[in-house]
């Protein structure tokens, strides 16, 4: 199968996914959010069953040399947990909570046609495009932290 092709069906299945579950309503999902108020469990369903299939992918990809589509696996360097991570996890915590929207379900809203679903995507974008401008820090090796580095 083709790449563009496969892409394309697995992004539609996505989105006809977050529609039938409702992650497109932020009213779904900031009843989701709210614990403390009216709060509307389903959305945990949905992330039960999301988490169960890729268990089930994750461990059978483990058993695959290669994905069926690509050459090799491609696996985070990183394992652990950086302040970074933590900081863009609050960040995207926080526009769910008061957006309704994380970047899946904003994209497929935003085919519906709402102008405020836009606005968010666009700030979305917008954010993205800020993170690629930032300066990026280069790791110091373990054993070379003490050696002292020049632009020389």
């Amino acid at each position: 199968m083709n790449r563009a092709l496969a892409a394309f069906l697995i992004g539609l299945l996505f989105g006809v996914g977050l529609i039938v579950s409702q992650m497109v309503s932020p009213a779904k999902v900031i009843g989701f959010l709210d614990i403390a108020g009216n709060w509307d469990p389903s959305l945990a369903f949905v992330m039960a069953g999301a988490v169960g299939v890729f268990g089930i992918a994750y461990r059978v990809s483990r058993s695959q040399t290669a994905p069926v589509l690509a050459p090799r696996f491609v696996l985070p360097p990183r394992q652990t947990i950086s302040g970074q991570l933590v900081v863009g996890s609050l960040v995207f915590g926080a526009g769910w909570g008061l957006g309704g929207f994380c970047p899946g379900p904003a994209i497929v809203s935003a085919g519906f046609g709402d102008p405020r679903v836009w606005v968010f995507v666009a700030a979305m974008l917008a954010g993205m495009f800020l993170f690629r401008l930032r300066p990026v820090r280069q790791a110091i090796p373990a054993d070379d932290k003490t050696a002292k580095h020049s632009n020389a």
